[in-house]
């Protein structure tokens, strides 16, 4: 999967904030905030292709979390993408 082009990642606040910019996203006017883990896989990702076990990786290496703990946050945070349109095949 990948993110989608026109969505970027604001730190307004101490918060993380996905938001729509430019004129092919900005229509859904759809913005969700992401927890620092999930803020830095973004990051990480950037406009790469990426799978589950790639974000788990990433997240194994940076944090100090159980690899089953890992495992369900991510298929969260997955979910939230997929649910706001955000990530594409």
């Amino acid at each position: 999967m990948k993110l989608k082009k026109g969505y970027v990642l604001r730190e307004l606040c101490g918060e993380f904030i996905v938001c729509p910019e430019g004129l092919d996203v900005l229509d859904t006017g759809r913005m969700f905030s992401l927890n620092e883990p999930a803020a830095y896989l973004w990051r990480q990702v950037g406009d790469s292709d990426f799978t589950e076990d790639t974000l788990l990786k990433l997240l194994m290496e940076e944090y100090d979390v159980p690899e089953q703990t890992a495992r369900e946050d991510i298929a969260s945070l997955v979910r939230v993408l997929e649910e706001f349109g955000v990530v594409e095949e």
